[in-house]
């Protein structure tokens, strides 16, 4: 499916999250919502993102911005990760992948000479209109969540 861009509505979801019950982009229009996609819990880069996002978690909220954090992991293991890391934002738990479909950052992507398909990291900036106002494609982690928060303000 094709990745959403500036200026297109939003795909809409409701997932299970970390610590009980759904979260829904819907639920939170009429704010600012980040939407960041990473591959797999407790891996090294997603750990890192992750804790990133969570240690800016009160500016984001200071500034009326939601977050969400995304993987096809489950609630079990998003449960997990985020005791571990002291994670303060939500994780939604895509396991049927139909979110990160919506999205397009369902890919192949290529380890050791071997195809598989995975989460591309990638960090969409959502109006409080539900239209995507920026697209962070194959991020790299270091610095990315002040820069999204920067940006996030900016709107």
């Amino acid at each position: 499916m094709a990745r959403p861009g500036p200026g297109d509505v939003a795909p809409d979801f409701t997932l299970p999250r970390d610590g009980g019950g759904t979260i829904s982009l819907s639920a939170l229009r009429g704010r600012p919502v980040v939407l960041f996609f990473y591959p797999k819990d407790d891996t090294q880069a997603c750990t890192l993102e992750a804790i990133s996002f969570s240690e800016l978690a009160d500016d984001f909220a200071a500034a009326g911005i939601a977050l969400i954090g995304l993987s096809p992991d489950s609630v079990k293991k998003h449960d997990r990760f985020a005791k571990k890391h002291n994670l303060t934002v939500p994780l939604a738990a895509d396991e049927e992948k139909s979110v990160v479909e919506a999205y397009g950052v369902w890919v192949e992507k290529m380890m050791y000479g071997r195809k598989y398909m995975g989460v591309e990291r990638s960090t969409f900036l959502i109006g409080a209109d539900g239209v995507v106002v920026r697209v962070w494609e194959k991020v790299k982690v270091d610095g990315h969540a002040r820069e999204v928060l920067d940006a996030a303000k900016a709107i």
